[in-house]
């Protein structure tokens, strides 16, 4: 059911004031919430393009989605699942799709090296339990690849070949295992990931603003980069993926040389993401067009904690090992009493918290301070996107938690 118009305009304030303080707030945010309907419940820009630019935020604008792309690359490899193409928990199969994991190292504590003693499987990549991370968020990893250094984001396969931080299966780390994962895919489909995306996800869904390499038109709308200086002040940055924005996205020579990365790869307008947001709402089936992508138990399944061993996972914290990427992060998603949290196929299972979401809601983020959440059972999904770094950007996380609350307060007292 829509919001009340005092509702939806109060949402609307909140939005426009975290935009009100162009040097120290948010350059320019849009916000989608929808129902289970599929129909949105909010959709606001605010703010401008970007910092010290003249043009306005609108709903058109295209944002780097990062790990938002994570959930995506999960959806299409459950459906490989389902078709039997791929096997969640074959390591044999995914070790010959994928050949460079099979020799992968251990990195230990003390920069030492040893043999790995298992197969790495697809629900290992999509559970961050195979042992990659990513140099942004690991000391160790930072360390191991100086004096070069490391760029995730560098639209080349080859910075996706780091060692492992410990044994497949042994512990959770985020990092470049949906990476992997989308390369599995790619090698079973003959495909590029982007190419199954549209096909597959995209098109039955009339989604047109999604993209790993974004035409023209995208371009044109592109949001600016921002980042947020120690004292709190905006200013302009690069865009830390630039590959696939500068190849000629009519030459198909130079568009195949780029890698999509299953990991950060897509480019969006927030309207579309929510589209997919609404299909997971509805058990794998989107409401506006009966598109099915997915089957219940499938969607089930991505929904299920698949590291009920590491039940303290997200309180490990996450270090600023890039300080220019990321801040220091002491817990993922504080919910009060600390209940054990957990990891689905592609995103964190909070466990409940303060806004009055669901104990089974999913949710996730992108490195340049964009989140989402999907609560099956309250039927409501939304995204609050952004583009400044570093992450975990405490006027983002205000502004979506303030969102967030104000969308169950109206949903409970709509009852």
């Amino acid at each position: 059911m829509p919001l009340d118009a005092q509702v939806t305009s109060h949402l609307r304030d909140i939005i426009d004031k975290a935009c009100a303080d162009q040097k120290h707030g948010i350059p320019g945010t849009t916000v989608v919430v929808v129902g289970k309907d599929g129909n949105e419940l909010l959709a606001h820009s605010a703010g401008k393009r970007g910092a010290g630019s003249k043009d306005d935020m609108t709903l058109d604008n295209i944002f780097w989605m990062a790990s938002c792309t994570k959930m995506l690359t999960g959806l299409a490899c459950m459906q490989l699942v389902e078709q039997g193409v791929l096997a969640l928990d074959d390591g044999e199969q995914t070790e010959r799709l994928c050949p460079e994991l099979k020799s992968l190292k251990v990195l230990g504590e003390d920069g030492s090296f040893e043999e790995k003693k298992r197969a790495i499987t697809l629900r290992m990549l999509l559970s961050h339990t195979a042992g990659f991370g990513y140099t942004f968020f690991n000391e160790r990893l930072r360390q191991w690849s100086l004096p070069v250094g490391a760029d995730e984001f560098s639209g080349r396969i080859e910075d996706m070949k780091m060692p492992l931080l410990f044994q497949p299966g042994e512990g959770w780390q985020y990092g470049l295992g949906i990476d992997w994962a989308g390369i599995a895919l790619e090698r079973a489909t003959g495909m590029t990931l982007n190419a199954y995306l549209q096909k597959n996800v995209f098109q039955p869904l009339g989604i047109k603003d999604m993209s790993m390499i974004p035409g023209h038109d995208m371009r044109r709308r592109l949001a600016y980069m921002n980042s947020r200086s120690p004292d709190g002040t905006l200013r302009a940055r690069d865009h830390p993926l630039r590959a696939p924005l500068v190849v000629d996205p009519d030459n198909e020579a130079e568009v195949a040389r780029v890698f999509n990365s299953g990991g950060a790869g897509m480019f969006a307008k927030p309207q579309e993401y929510c589209k997919v947001l609404a299909v997971l709402l509805n058990d794998g089936t989107c409401p506006r067009t009966g598109s099915k992508l997915l089957r219940k138990e499938t969607v089930d399944e991505m929904f299920s904690n698949q590291i009920s061993k590491f039940p303290n996972y997200g309180r490990q914290g996450i270090p600023a090992a890039k300080p220019d990427l990321t801040n220091p992060i002491p817990e993922l998603y504080p919910v009060s009493g600390d209940p054990p949290q957990g990891w689905g196929l592609t995103f964190m299972l909070s466990n409940g918290g303060a806004t009055g979401r669901s104990k089974g809601t999913g949710h996730w983020a992108g490195l340049p301070n964009l989140w989402w959440w999907a609560d099956r059972e309250k039927g409501v999904a939304g995204i609050v996107c952004t583009q400044i770094l570093p992450f975990a950007d405490a006027e983002v996380l205000g502004l979506w938690v303030g969102v967030e609350a104000e969308i169950y307060k109206a949903l409970e007292s709509s009852k």
